[in-house]
C-alpha cells in the first residue's frame, strides 16, 4: 500500500509521486485508484490499487539494492546476443517494462558495451537513454544524491 506522497516506480514510465488515493465508480463497481504523477513528464497516470502488483507498481529501492544495480553495471563477463538489432531490441524492451531496476540496468549495460563494438541503431540509443534515465532518477532518491552525480558515476563506469 501507498500513501499520498510516497514516490514508488512505474514500469517503463519511471519514478513517480502518488499524488492521492481517489475512488471512482467505473461500471457499476467502485474502485481505488492511486493518482501518480510521473517526475520525468509531468503524466499522471491512475493505477488501481487492487492491481497495483499486478501492473509492477513498487517502492523505491534501498541504498543496500543501489550496490547490486552498480554491480550489475559494473560486470563485464557478459555475452551480448549476436541477434538482429530489431530482435535485441524487443528483448530489451520486454525487460524495462518489467519494472526491475535490475533488468533496466542489464539493458543499459548491454548497450553501453554493444556501443564500444558497433554503432547504435537509432532506437537503441534512445532505449539507452531511456534505460539510463530510469536509473539515474531512482538510484538519486535512493542514495539521496543529485541526479548529475549518479549520471556521473554511471557514465564513470563504462570509461
Amino acid at each position: 500500500m501507498f500513501s499520498a506522497g510516497d514516490m514508488a516506480v512505474y514500469p517503463a514510465h519511471g519514478v513517480g509521486r502518488i499524488q492521492a488515493i481517489e475512488s471512482q465508480t467505473i461500471g457499476g463497481v467502485d474502485q481505488s485508484f492511486y493518482v501518480m504523477k510521473i517526475l520525468d513528464n509531468d503524466m499522471t497516470i491512475m493505477i488501481p490499487t487492487m492491481n497495483s502488483d499486478n501492473v509492477g507498481l513498487r517502492a523505491i529501492i534501498s541504498n543496500e539494492e543501489v550496490d547490486k544495480v552498480i554491480e550489475i553495471l559494473k560486470e563485464r563477463d557478459i555475452k551480448i546476443s549476436s541477434q538482429t538489432w530489431n530482435r535485441r531490441y524487443r528483448d530489451y524492451m520486454e525487460k524495462i517494462k518489467t519494472g526491475s531496476v535490475y533488468e533496466v540496468a542489464a539493458v543499459l549495460r548491454d548497450l553501453f558495451i554493444l556501443r564500444v563494438d558497433k554503432e547504435l541503431s537509432y532506437g537503441e540509443r534512445k532505449m539507452m537513454e531511456t534505460a539510463k534515465n530510469l536509473l539515474v532518477k531512482e538510484l538519486s532518491l535512493a542514495r539521496k544524491i543529485d541526479e548529475e552525480k549518479i549520471e556521473q558515476q554511471i557514465e564513470e563506469l563504462f570509461h
